[in-house]
């Protein structure tokens, strides 16, 4: 049997160390022996239930204990782990179902209804208990280059379209990412982001690899003032987050909520802006932000800051299976500095979109052994990305090049932002024009006027937006990234 598949790591993960408290949620500890117990018994009933190597099979719950110990028994099984995101509604999981020819699916009771609302006939296990009946198995025989995961981007551009990962992407960018950003002794940590999320699937593989014994406190989902309260309690060490949440976080009384052994909190899935994570980190001190950048189509991580050598504004160095080149609008290598599409090439990117539907993805691409992004950056003299805005939301104003995210920054610098999310509308003068829509905090008495100027005083007369609209809230996905298409459909 190869030693990258994922099936063999869990196995090797659960006898590394002597039994210990793994995993804590909603007031219990799990023990993580017996939760290698309960993963072996689900692999032996997904395959009494006629579960064969490479079929499909659809996670869709919440955070629990079971979520991880479901996607170790599928790997276990020979199986493909396709994970979705709890909140989706019932057309875009008959998708997912139809276009994965899904064997099975695993759901929580409250999702059950959903599940059956898609009319898509197909075995459906509630939880583990049903499967936990079978007899304890260990894993068979796959190959490093087998599919591991299809993991369904968020469809932003129409249809969801499946990421193929294999055992050897998924297992060197966990142990990749787990070197470089583990420190010794740093082992307990807080896990808000979904685990359905490619960001917390390479968390669930990067644990097994751990070197010393990893602790979870898993959130069934995230609350601000909950994340605090339980940081505090069992004393978390470091965690994982996306930039939506910091910026909930800083809503909240950081200061009545003192976290002294949060060192680090690693930070990726969408661009985080510098004035958050200053803020931040004066208002929490002795805890650091590491911003990472990574894709669905990148087995989820591409680069990350390294404790000890991060550099603000920069989403840190390659891991050391990626090479970055960024390349202009010929194609062509660009110089250190200079801004064009960010580009990837490895041995652990995605094998291709399932299906002939998304091989011709505008956005992102596989062309040989390089993955066009669709992002724009840039990199420094000593390697550091640094993500300037994705390709498809460049505004174009009169010939100029406006990137979102710059406005935004510019934005949310103001005390009275919340938070702020900035599109293009048809323009018939200038091509395009720049609309911000602004969410307020409480209380706060900014005008629209008020808020241009102070936009162009920091991004020039150029960049500026022109219409300000006020929001109760800006839209954001299932996984809290900014909505740019639901902005866009405001804009009439």
């Amino acid at each position: 049997m190869s030693e990258l598949t994922l099936g063999r790591l869990a196995e090797e993960s659960w006898g590394r160390f002597d039994d210990f408290d793994a995993v804590y949620y909603e007031g219990v500890w799990h023990r993580g022996h017996a939760l290698a117990e309960r993963a072996r018994k689900v692999c032996g009933g997904l395959a009494e239930a006629g579960v064969r190597p490479g079929d499909r099979v659809v996670v869709m719950m919440a955070n629990s204990p079971e979520v991880g110990l479901i996607y170790q028994a599928i790997w276990a099984a020979g199986a493909v782990v396709t994970p979705v995101v709890f909140l989706v509604g019932a057309e875009e999981l008959r998708h997912i179902l139809v276009d994965s020819g899904a064997t099975a699916v695993v759901t929580s009771p409250e999702l059950v209804e959903t599940v059956r609302a898609t009319d898509v006939q197909v075995p459906i296990f509630v939880d583990t208990e049903e499967l936990e009946r079978a007899a304890e198995r260990g894993p068979v025989e796959r190959d490093a280059t087998d599919l591991a995961a299809l993991m369904y981007t968020g469809g932003t551009t129409g249809l969801a379209k499946g990421v193929m990962l294999s055992h050897r992407g998924l297992w060197q960018v966990a142990k990749d990412a787990y070197e470089m950003s583990h420190q010794e002794g740093k082992n307990r940590a807080i896990v808000p982001v979904p685990l359905s999320h490619a960001y917390g699937l390479i968390l669930t593989v990067a644990g097994m690899h751990a070197t010393e014994p990893q602790q979870a406190v898993l959130m069934r989902w995230f609350d601000p003032k909950a994340f605090l309260e339980l940081s505090a309690a069992q004393r978390a060490q470091f965690g994982a987050v996306v930039p939506a949440m910091l910026q909930m976080l800083l809503a909240e009384p950081l200061e009545s909520h003192p976290l002294p052994d949060l060192a680090f909190l690693t930070c990726g899935a969408a661009p985080l802006g510098r004035e958050t994570l200053e803020e931040f980190e004066r208002r929490m001190p002795g805890v650091q932000i590491l911003e990472g950048y990574g894709m669905t189509e990148t087995s989820a991580v591409t680069t990350f800051n390294p404790p000890g050598r991060r550099r603000i504004g920069s989403v840190g160095l390659p891991l050391p299976g990626y090479t970055i080149t960024i390349r202009d609008s010929s194609g062509d290598k660009a110089e250190p500095g200079d801004v064009g599409e960010i580009c990837v090439s490895g041995d652990s990117l995605m094998l291709g979109y399932w299906g002939e539907q998304a091989t011709d993805s505008a956005d992102t691409a596989l062309t040989g052994d390089e993955l066009r992004t669709g992002d724009l950056g840039c990199v420094d003299d000593d390697g550091y990305l640094y993500v300037v805005d994705r390709k498809k939301d460049l505004i174009i104003r009169g010939g100029f090049n406006v990137f979102p995210r710059d406005v935004e920054d510019a934005l949310n610098e103001h005390p009275d932002v919340v938070i702020s999310g900035v599109v293009g509308r048809p323009d018939p003068r200038v091509g395009e024009e720049v609309v911000a829509f602004v969410q307020l905090k409480p209380g706060a008495t900014v005008t629209a006027d008020e808020l241009m100027t102070w936009a162009r005083d920091r991004v020039g007369r150029v960049k500026y937006p022109r219409e300000v609209m006020f929001v109760d809230s800006i839209p954001v996905t299932s996984v809290l990234k900014l909505d740019r298409k639901a902005l866009r459909s405001r804009l009439g």
